[in-house]
Formats: C-alpha cells, structure tokens, sequence
C-alpha cells in the first residue's frame, strides 16, 4: 500500500510540475521568429568568419609545430629528390592560393554582411578580373604538369643497365618474398604452377628446369647495396598488391599475372640514417612513449615494449584483407662490400635443389 501511495504521489507531483511549466510559458510575451536574420545576425556572422579564418591557420601552423618530427625525413634514393622538389613546389603553390583565396573569402563575408537599407551590386561581367583568374591559373597549371611530366618519365623510365642489381619482390597474403638474380644478372622463370615443387619449399615458383634460374636466391629479408641501381620486377601470387618504400618514394602495384617493374639507387644506408640528428630525436621520442607503455603493461602483468630501432620497410599499399597491416618486409641498406659479403653467404636455388 506504501509503494502504490508514493508512486501516486509522485506522478501528481510530475504533472504538476509539468502543469506549472506551461503556465510559465503562456505568460511570456510570444516572440515572432521570421528565420530573417537582422543587422545583429550578420555582424556574428561575419566576425565568426573571421573568427575561423584564425582558427584554421592556427590549427595548421600548430599541427606542424607540433606534428610535423613525423613527416618522413630526407629521401634515401637518388630519384627521391626530383619527387620531393616537385612534391613541395606543389604544397607551395596551393598553400598560396589557398591563404589568398581563402583570406579574401573571409574577408568579403564580413565587409559585404547584410545591412538594413544596403543594396547589392551585381556585375554581369568584368574582363580584366576573368581574364586575371584564367591566365594566370593557365601557365601556372601548365608549368606544374609539364614540370610533373617530365620528372614522372625520369623517375619511371626503366633502362637496360648491365651493373644494376636486379631483384623480384613476389607478394602474397600475407607477405613479402624477395629473389636476387645470380651473377648472370637475369632471373629465372617462375610461375605459380611451379609452388608446389620440393615438398612446398619453391617459395616463389622457380622453374627447375629453367638454368637462369640454378643462381636466383630467395631471402625474406631485402638487403639493397647503397650507389648501386636496382630494378625490381614484381609479382603477385593471389590479389592486388602494392610494394611501397616510402624512405626510397618507390612505390608500384603488385598485379597478379604479369610483371610491373620499377628502379631506384639507394643513398643512405640503414646505419647512416639511424645516426642523423633528426632520426635520433625521433626514435628518443618514441621510445619515451614506448617506456611509459611499458610501465603500465608491467603494472598489469604483462610483457614490456621493446626499445624502438629504426629500419627500412617494405610495405603493402593495397588494402588486401585481414592481415593487410601485418604485411611488411625489413629492408637493409649496406655498403657494396656488406652487400657482396651477405650475398655469399645466401643459398642458390641450385644449391637448394641438390
């Protein structure tokens, strides 16, 4: 009898409360919302433009302020250079257009905000103003795309060249695979149908009976000879790839059934790049957020972080199923003499097969 006596009384209470609400607001004044903004309207409006026209050149200058350490550092290839001059002369160009355009937008949203008794003046046309925003846009679009063509047909022009390493990377769910041609510089056959040979071990397909293939070496660890070419010849086993190597700026896609190519000239070995000012500041950092990570980990029981050390990676750029982040390879960039060193100690297919 309690219960049903208090939840009585506290929806008499609740409709009361309600009741009194209603009566507040019929005894207010009724104000008329005609959705026309007045003079007060466009004065906030026009100083919020201006308001977040600050605020995204702030949020811009602070993101490189204090984001910018994770840009990657100076390219480790020769062509990587051209890539980068072209790719900054482009972020110029638009981060200068963008500031105009964007200011003066900003700008003549508060100047020309709607006032009571203020007439717009329209212009059917002005000449000399279209003429400014279509010439101008013209050459510079032009200068930019020839410049673009041009360094696109240096950097993707593949050449003959009797001293360039010559390396397939064979890509498969969920791994990289890399094979060196022998001192006869040419890769043997190889084929998916070829897999199953030797108990499964043929790990990219050589073609046994193929004698270009008897000095092919085939490693899951790319090591790559600094001032040295290197053409890769890519495949892939299943679906869509992407080899991608962003401390060279070489990427290419990873096509089942045929083979893509693409060459660079590594210039910085692993070594040397660890040792620059801006990698050892960056890998501090990380390693400072990996030590605070550890520590709570070790609070829970669990395994601690282990210290961060810079590599090369060979990545994949295509989206190509569950595992797809999992799907790296370690690159090592040597001297020519640590390159030939390590090489000799690698296993021909021949030797393999024997």
């Amino acid at each position: 009898m309690t219960i049903l006596l208090t939840i009585t009384v506290l929806v008499l209470i609740s409709i009361s409360i309600w009741q009194i609400t209603k009566i507040f607001e019929l005894s207010q004044p009724k104000k008329v919302n005609t959705q026309v903004a007045d003079d007060n309207d466009n004065q906030w409006n026009g100083q919020l433009m201006f308001a977040f026209l600050i605020f995204i050149y702030g949020i811009t200058l602070f993101s490189f302020w204090r984001w910018g350490d994770v840009m990657l550092p100076n390219s480790s290839s020769e062509h990587g250079v051209e890539y980068d001059n072209l790719l900054w002369i482009s972020f110029a160009i638009i981060f200068f257009t963008q500031t105009i355009t964007q200011g003066l937008l900003h700008y003549f949203a508060y100047k020309y905000r709607g006032e009571k008794g203020k007439k717009a003046l329209f212009y059917s046309d002005n000449d000399r103003l279209e003429a400014i925003w279509t010439i101008i846009p013209v050459f510079v679009l032009a200068g930019l795309i020839l410049y673009g063509l041009y360094t696109w047909t240096d950097i993707m022009t593949v050449e003959e060249n009797e001293e360039a390493l010559v390396v397939e990377l064979y890509a498969q769910q969920f791994n990289w695979k890399a094979r060196y041609a022998g001192d006869d510089g040419v890769l043997g056959d190889a084929n998916v149908r070829f897999l199953q040979d030797f108990e499964g071990k043929n790990l990219v397909g050589i073609d046994a009976t193929d004698p270009n293939g008897f000095d092919d070496v085939v490693v899951q660890e790319l090591h790559l000879p600094a001032g040295r070419e290197v053409i890769f010849k890519m495949r892939s086993q299943d679906v869509l790839h992407s080899a991608y190597m962003p401390h060279f700026r070489a990427q290419m896609n990873c096509v089942p059934g045929m083979i893509t190519e693409f060459a660079f000239t590594p210039t910085v070995t692993t070594e040397e790049i660890r040792q620059t000012d801006a990698m050892r500041a960056k890998v501090k950092k990380i390693n400072k957020i990996r030590r605070e990570n550890s520590e709570a980990l070790l609070a829970k029981g669990e395994e601690p972080l282990e210290p961060y050390v810079f590599d090369y990676l060979l990545l994949c750029n295509k989206i190509c199923g569950a595992s797809h982040y999992n799907m790296q390879m370690k690159i090592i960039v040597e001297t020519p003499q640590e390159f030939e060193k390590w090489m000799t100690d690698q296993q021909t297919f021949a030797e393999f097969i024997q």
